[in-house]
């Protein structure tokens, strides 16, 4: 749990960071990636925003050799409330009724999964075949990266409304639900016996290799969409995407039983689809800027001759 909570200040500060240095950079692009990181790195800020959500994926290692799949998902998205608070404090970003209801609505969902959970009931799984964890895998990478590049070719649009990032945090969410599969799977083989035999055995599955593609792929594209969206939408979504993803599909690929008592099974399916539904119903757009206002301004009337 203090794991868990270690990740959530970890990852919010690490986003919050490097959102600011990216607000300071000249624009980037995912169509010029070497010109992407020459700017990201030579930002100290950036830097250490980078250094922060590497230490959460360290304590993210501990969480998931301790907790079930989805227990570990609920309480890495209760850091939501922290990412709101800490980017309207460093960033001035102000989120609509709308969007702190489906925030609240998230959380609800997400705390319905955690109740579901039954100390001494619930197991830890400890690894996926190979087949299993690609079969779930390259499908979700592929769709991930055509959604983004769906998102991409709507901006270059002329006529384009102002987007929220909706569409590239759940793009980017995909590839993040894979990559926290592939922590899962990589924290399986982490055991104190034998770490020579562990390693090798780590070599040969697919974890190191999509963590690879993950971490590449998805620097690119969230540094891009972050720098065009706001931190405290596109990543709140990033975040559910990838919690849901890993929550569902990882306690399946890795064998993690779901509830036998009806109660905490209806509870984790309820919260999934309410989630699921508040994701496709949040805003696409922002509204416009308001028009200037073109009328003269009149001098006051003792002053006119």
């Amino acid at each position: 749990m203090a794991a868990a909570l270690l990740a959530n200040l970890l990852y919010s500060t690490g986003f919050v960071l490097e959102k600011r240095a990216l607000t300071a950079m000249p624009s980037v692009s995912v169509r010029k990636p070497a010109r992407l990181l020459r700017q990201v790195v030579s930002s100290p800020l950036w830097i250490g925003g980078s250094l922060a959500l590497a230490a959460g994926f360290g304590a993210q290692l501990i969480v998931y050799r301790t907790l079930p799949i989805a227990a570990a998902q609920g309480i890495f998205v209760s850091g939501l409330v922290l990412l709101l608070l800490l980017s309207a404090a460093l960033l001035g970003e102000r989120t609509s009724g709308r969007e702190r209801y489906a925030v609240g609505a998230i959380l609800v969902a997400l705390l319905m999964v955690v109740l579901s959970l039954k100390e001494g009931t619930d197991t830890v799984g400890r690894d996926a075949p190979a087949p299993l964890v690609l079969t779930v895998c390259l499908p979700s990478l592929a769709l991930g990266l055509w959604l983004y590049g769906s998102a991409e070719r709507r901006t270059r649009s002329k006529h384009r409304q102002p987007t929220t990032g909706v569409e590239y945090g759940v793009a980017v969410g995909l590839l993040y639900g894979v990559s926290s599969l592939a922590i899962k799977g990589v924290s399986s083989h982490l055991t104190s016996d034998g770490l020579g035999g562990a390693l090798v055995d780590l070599l040969r599955s697919p974890y190191p290799y999509l963590l690879l593609f993950t971490g590449a792929f998805g620097l690119i594209m969230s540094q891009a969409a972050l720098q065009k969206c706001r931190a405290s939408l596109i990543v709140p979504v990033c975040t559910t995407v990838t919690s849901l993803f890993t929550a569902v599909l990882g306690t399946l690929a890795f064998g993690e039983a779901l509830p036998d008592d009806p109660v905490r099974l209806a509870l984790r399916v309820t919260g999934t689809v309410l989630a699921v539904a508040v994701l496709l119903m949040m805003p696409k757009h922002d509204p416009p800027p308001p028009a200037p206002d073109t009328e003269p301004t009149l001098p006051p009337k003792e002053l006119m001759p």
